[in-house]
């Protein structure tokens, strides 16, 4: 089965992990994505052509289900620091996913992924970053 290959899982489903899902799946990206709230699903387009999970991704069980040996790329985008780098570290470390992403609220906990071929996203770096834009700085 071609979902079953090549895909990119997200993990968490709230703004974030909705909107990369969505974009991802009109590209025509196999995208899967995983929550252990199934209300967050609600926040998936209707043209969503990918799989959903509703379950908690700390489990490694929950991963294989969800074909994680062979996956592209997995966006950890949970609302939870502790929970994100935890994930992405069990993906690098344990299935060797070739591309992370992750979300960290908090900037300062970047040292925690120097070294292993995680990327971070951080939204309020992206926020001033922003604002200056803006301001004209």
């Amino acid at each position: 089965m071609k979902l079953l290959q090549n895909k990119i899982i997200i993990i968490g489903c709230g703004r974030l992990g909705a909107n990369i899902a969505n974009d991802r799946s009109k590209k025509g990206e196999n995208v899967i994505v995983v929550d252990s709230d199934k209300e967050s699903f609600l926040k998936l387009d209707e043209s969503f052509s990918g799989i959903t999970i509703c379950a908690d991704a700390t489990d490694l069980a929950i991963l294989e289900d969800a074909y994680i040996k062979t996956a592209k790329e997995v966006v950890v985008t949970t609302g939870d620091d502790n929970v994100n780098i935890f994930i992405a570290h069990v993906c690098r470390d344990v299935y060797d996913v070739p591309k992370i992403i992750v979300r960290l609220d908090d900037p300062s906990r970047a040292v925690l992924l120097e070294g292993k071929k995680i990327k971070g996203i951080y939204p309020l770096e992206l926020s001033v970053s922003k604002f200056n834009i803006i301001n004209g700085d």
